[in-house]
């Protein structure tokens, strides 16, 4: 990675810097947050507002209240059964794709996966994705264009109300882009409510889906939690829970596929967590928060590649402030890129541009605080993504299974060059082609049948 100073202008009076704790204490930090740039406004529907793109810090503050206790990991605990399901039905697919003996787009995959994760634990039912990997009701395509206009359009966001409403128009009646997936939205939260359950207390409401969740909530507090909270709250799961999913899965694979030693070092670990009946044929959460090594390529592999690729743009309050002994007015767009941030050689040394999940283990507290705090693949401050144990539960539970049981490679089109992706805010790999095989037997070991 080339340096290219510590303050860098992107754009008009636009900045970005690559010294984290100077930015974070006078922008990020809870005590000094400021509001998102108006970038983030082509992220909602012209005059709405969701957690993501909200830019009203109070707003924002008051709304993740209310979603707060549902994102708990205390809380997604209970739907590792539903996680369980879809994680049968990909192995599944695996199995059959092998048969073909042809590469498949993995990251493809990893998406349909975590789309059906989001469509059970956000309705109670799968939506369709791994039956076949088709797009089912073109929700997929719908969000990669609502990737390509929020991020676009956004650099000029004052013709967002303009531009978002003929968009809508010429995409006729199910919309575009993001208009397409609230309508999406919408049909789901119909469809379950075509078979009403009793609407129970929220304290009540424990294994159930976010939906019955958010049901509860309203009829509680109607004035409070409203329907357009039900409505955005689905929505945002299904903007962000896929795309942010898929990617951190993918990079996982691919760094372990570019460091072979890594892989067997890792696959050694959740052999060796089998064999003393420590990791179960379908792992538990909390199975897998013991296994260090796989935790630390989980957090190795999320620091070399982030899901998100832009700066994390926020606004310049009254008065003014100074960075780095330079001055920005009022008004100012300031912010850090994560992919920078994560690259720092004076916090993750010399070999910062290294997969080496090792660095993750070192005794050193200090050390390892230091990287921990500059560790952002999920946002910061108050900003930071509430979904994120989701994602997190997801990898955690999927990743120890399928590379106990099955074999992967990079196709022949990646052996000899990197990954190509994409940045439209999530950087996602395009065509991230690998081959399966079954994995026979642990790493060195031999299964009792073959001795005699």
């Amino acid at each position: 990675m080339v340096s290219a100073g510590k303050i860098v202008r992107y754009g008009p009076n636009r900045y970005s810097f690559s010294d984290f704790e100077a930015v974070n204490k006078v922008i990020y930090s809870l005590g000094n947050s400021c509001q998102k740039s108006s970038w983030y406004s082509t992220w909602a529907s012209p005059g709405q507002w969701s957690l993501f793109s909200d830019q009203s810090v109070q707003r924002h503050a008051n709304n993740r209240r209310l979603y707060q206790a549902t994102y708990a990991m205390s809380a997604l605990v209970n739907y590792e059964p539903l996680v369980d399901t879809c994680s049968d039905l990909l192995a599944l697919r695996f199995e059959e794709m092998m048969k073909a003996n042809c590469p498949i787009d993995l990251g493809h995959w990893f998406q349909c996966y975590a789309f059906d994760v989001i469509g059970m634990i956000t309705y109670g039912k799968r939506l369709g994705f791994l039956d076949s990997g088709h797009d089912i009701g073109g929700v997929i395509a719908a969000l990669e264009n609502h990737l390509g206009y929020a991020t676009l359009v956004g650099i000029y966001s004052g013709l967002h109300k303009r531009l978002f409403r003929l968009m809508n128009y010429w995409a006729g009646a199910k919309g575009a882009g993001r208009a397409y997936v609230l309508q999406f939205t919408r049909e789901r939260i119909r469809e379950a409510q075509t078979k009403p359950q009793p609407i129970l207390a929220e304290t009540q409401v424990v294994a159930e889906n976010f939906l019955a969740k958010f049901l509860a909530k309203h009829a509680a507090s109607p004035d409070t939690f409203t329907a357009y909270h039900i409505l955005a709250g689905c929505t945002s799961n299904m903007v962000a829970g896929s795309d942010t999913t898929a990617i951190s899965l993918s990079a996982v694979l691919y760094c372990l596929l570019r460091n072979p030693a890594t892989m067997a070092k890792l696959q050694d670990e959740i052999d060796s967590c089998t064999a003393r009946g420590e990791l179960s044929k379908i792992p538990s959460f909390k199975e897998t928060q013991q296994m260090p090594y796989l935790q630390a390529v989980i957090k190795e592999a999320l620091r070399m590649h982030p899901a998100t690729g832009l700066p994390l743009e926020r606004v310049v309050p009254e008065g003014g402030v100074e960075i780095l002994d330079t001055f920005f007015p009022e008004g100012s767009i300031v912010g850090v890129n994560t992919w920078v941030v994560h690259r720092d050689r004076r916090i993750f040394g010399q070999d910062a541009d290294v997969f080496e999940p090792g660095r993750w283990l070192t005794e050193d507290t200090e050390i390892l605080s230091r990287m921990n705090r500059h560790w952002i693949p999920f946002g910061l401050g108050s900003r930071t993504c509430i979904g994120r144990h989701v994602s997190v539960l997801e990898m955690s539970k999927l990743l120890p299974r399928i590379l106990r049981d099955f074999e992967f490679s990079l196709d022949e089109t990646l052996k000899s060059r990197e990954w190509i992706t994409r940045n439209l805010w999530f950087v996602k790999p395009m065509n991230f082609k690998v081959n399966i095989q079954t994995r026979t037997a642990p790493r060195g070991k031999m299964n009792a049948h073959d001795v005699n």
